[in-house]
């Protein structure tokens, strides 16, 4: 083999580690079409920079900072440009038409929603098509502004990790939730005065108008996780990202909070089933950072929390007639433990369904999945099933559907069990 044949092949086989890579990234993200195109924008929409940071929060501007952006967008418009039919006649690589129009075998993402991959890949394209660099800083900017950058702007729930040093902030990390149940408050039947007291607080968060901290209490299984995945998926579209952290996490929120402060987005910081026993003290690190510290609270971020207990931290009977000897002050003890919950101006009550009404969310999951099963024989099959599960509530409702589902599903494909 000559040498210029050997260097042809050292190319090739570049090109085709190239084209592992873009298929992987494409079948990653769902991308389609051209996928060289879909990854440079990929990168272009993750680039939290001056200028796409800027552009979230205030729209398009100029200045020095668009004179730079229009510089780097004239060096990513030859990248554009680049005839990938070039390389493939000269290296004799007909796959690489399967770079430029790319169908994907399957039409999911594990990384977005599918209206973020769709406009991702219609942003490469508007890319592809435009005059000029300043066309493509046009199409850009506009993408930043209705969208925004990065992480939060592509995704809408968050957790935090933390990756060193216990008592080191630098190490805090937001990373996105890849999937979240997509569920809707509408999902959720009943509970109608609880689901209006949290869409008042919420879409005036979302508005911009002062808000309340947030208590979502009650018995187990009546829907208060699920309503804050709800409006999650709900208010997304509207600058709500919801950023999930646990009760051994509390000494990262400020870090948290320093992260987000500054970012044109509205971040509920969601705890779920929190609640505190006697002995737990982390409860009065979280009174400080919801409210009391010297810094003041950032407008763009609420606390909303879920507990089966009203007053989050346990009490016992000698907090309230004071026969606990080891106790001077039993008054204030009480106060100390109900100051918490004081912290969350609006608290909401999600209490078990009566029998009635776990049957009518019986009924209408059954119409919502096309059961088709005798009204009386649902009602008995329902009423067997609590009382096996343990009670009544929405949870229990659903399980019991999913049972159905799964019966049915089984024997239409005539696996059921024998």
């Amino acid at each position: 083999m000559s040498p210029d044949e050997e260097a042809g092949k050292r190319l090739q086989d570049e090109f085709y580690a190239c084209v592992y890579l873009l298929t992987q990234e494409a079948a990653a993200n769902g991308f389609y079409g051209n996928i060289w195109h879909c990854c440079l924008t990929h990168l272009l929409v993750n680039d939290e920079n001056s200028y796409s940071k800027a552009c979230e929060i205030r729209g398009a501007v100029g200045g020095g900072v668009y004179d730079l952006m229009l510089h780097d967008m004239e060096i990513i418009r030859e990248y554009f440009t680049a005839d990938l039919g070039v390389v493939r006649d000269r290296l004799h690589m007909p796959v690489l038409d399967a770079v430029m129009s790319y169908e994907a075998y399957d039409n999911s993402s594990k990384v977005y929603n599918t209206r973020i991959r769709d406009r991702i890949c219609e942003l490469a394209l508007a890319l592809e098509k435009a005059r000029d660099a300043s066309q493509m800083a046009e199409e850009l900017t506009g993408f930043y502004q209705a969208y925004g950058v990065g992480r939060f702007g592509l995704h809408k729930a968050f957790r935090v990790v933390h990756n060193g040093p216990a008592d080191d902030p630098n190490c805090v990390e937001i990373v996105p939730i890849r999937k979240i149940l997509h569920v809707r408050l509408d999902d959720l039947i009943g509970y109608e005065i609880a689901k209006k007291k949290l869409v008042d607080n919420t879409e005036a968060f979302v508005a911009g108008r002062p808000a309340n901290n947030c208590l979502l209490y009650g018995e187990a299984g009546t829907g208060k996780s699920s309503s804050i995945k709800a409006i999650a998926n709900q208010y997304y579209d509207m600058g709500l990202r919801v950023i999930e952290i646990y009760r051994h996490q509390f000494q990262d929120l400020n870090s948290v909070i320093d992260q987000i402060k500054s970012r044109n987005y509205r971040f509920i910081i969601y705890m779920d089933d929190l609640s505190f026993e006697e002995f737990e003290t982390e409860y009065k690190y979280l009174k400080a950072v919801i409210e009391g510290g010297l810094e003041k609270k950032p407008e763009n971020v609420l606390i909303y929390a879920t507990s089966n207990r009203r007053h989050l931290i346990r009490e016992s009977f000698s907090d309230r007639n004071g026969v606990d000897i080891g106790d001077k002050h039993g008054g204030d003890t009480v106060q100390e433990k109900l100051s918490l919950a004081g912290r969350f101006g609006v608290s909401i009550y999600f209490g078990a369904p009566s029998f009635d009404e776990y049957q009518e969310i019986v009924a209408q999951l059954a119409d919502r999945y096309h059961i088709n099963m005798d009204r009386e024989q649902l009602r008995s099959e329902a009423t067997r099933w609590q009382l096996r599960k343990g009670g009544l509530s929405g949870r229990t409702a659903r399980q019991f559907i999913d049972y159905l589902r799964g019966t049915v599903l089984a024997q239409e494909t005539g696996e059921g069990l024998h």
